[in-house]
């Protein structure tokens, strides 16, 4: 999605609804930085900054705000947005929108806007930090030494070097993990129900296959897909088992992508190597079956938590935001 993209568009022009600029009330209920506050009040917006915001008090007090800005911990449901008479706007700090029930908005005629680029490197960074942490075994070779042991003859790693990336999904952040990978002198496979530019394609030297080939080909898988109806569960039992049993597999999209009971069972049976999540199904996990096997690497959904990343998302969102009621 380009910068700003609008998900769901009013028919109404923001700039006439009928009260002036300073009455319009936007409520901030997730942490973002000091910049994007400062902009949206030296717009003229009066804003509400409450990060810690229940979700009763959300929905007591929706009622009041023309604008609402999200991460991806607020549910914005079809009951929220019931009770959001005077909404106009959504801005959802990052990229995934699946916490946003996007038909009830736009059946509201609200607008909504995200971030898709101010996060884009942070997470390519991160697919690569899971790649070359499993492929190095780190995190099991500073879980022993911190056990006293010294593990040296029992952990021996793989290079990046000459290995095969199939990419599931090549975005924005798809194309930046390809330029990373390169470094590394990787070959570079892509697959995306979205036609991809040929000349991109060439100049980042990727070649597209389908799903099936891509899985079977590939060292390390991926994913870079948002979560809808066509890629929940996009990669179950029968998929990961087209995996090479040497491969390993990182998600930085979201957790539903992957039938994660089916990779449980592929991991613990080493049907594939390994894999590298920072994303779950249900976030906190409701088990940790699946982070306790030794061929897991874990992080708490925080690949695009860079410091950087965060201010880029809070800025855009608030100049998108006010744009949205100036025009």
């Amino acid at each position: 999605m380009p910068v700003g993209t609008i998900i769901a568009r009013t028919s109404t022009s923001l700039g006439t609804m009928g009260y002036p600029t300073k009455s319009r009330r936007v409520l901030v209920c997730d942490k973002i930085s000091s910049r994007g506050i400062q902009i949206l009040s030296s717009s003229g917006l009066e804003v509400d900054y409450q990060p810690q915001i229940s979700a009763t008090d959300l929905r007591n007090k929706i009622g009041g705000y023309d604008a609402l800005i999200v991460r991806g911990s607020t549910k914005v449901d079809r009951n929220l947005l019931d009770r959001a008479t005077r909404l106009r706007v959504i801005g959802r700090v990052g990229v995934g929108l699946d916490n946003i029930d996007l038909d009830a908005a736009s059946a509201k005629r609200i607008t909504v806007l995200n971030t898709p680029t101010a996060l884009t490197n942070a997470v390519a960074e991160h697919a690569i930090a899971l790649m070359l942490t499993l492929a190095k075994k780190l995190c099991l070779a500073d879980h022993l030494m911190k056990g006293g042991a010294w593990p040296k003859r029992k952990l021996i790693g793989i290079e990046l070097r000459g290995k095969t990336l199939g990419l599931v999904g090549v975005g924005r952040i798809g194309q930046k993990l390809a330029k990373l990978a390169r470094a590394f002198d990787m070959r570079i496979l892509g697959y995306d129900i979205v036609a991809i530019d040929a000349k991109l394609l060439q100049e980042l030297d990727i070649t597209m296959l389908s799903l099936e080939n891509l899985l079977q080909q590939s060292d390390f898988v991926s994913i870079h897909v948002p979560l809808t109806d066509g890629t929940r569960h996009l990669l179950d039992a029968k998929k990961l088992r087209m995996m090479k049993r040497t491969a390993f597999l990182v998600n930085t999209s979201r957790g539903a992508v992957i039938d994660e009971d089916s990779l449980y069972e592929a991991l613990k049976n080493r049907v594939i190597a390994g894999a590298g999540l920072d994303v779950f199904e249900r976030e906190p996990p409701k088990t940790i079956r699946l982070l306790s096997l030794s061929n897991v690497v874990c992080s708490p959904h925080i690949a695009g938590q860079t410091s950087e990343a965060q201010e880029d998302a809070a800025v855009e969102i608030a100049q998108l935001v006010a744009r949205a009621f100036a025009e």
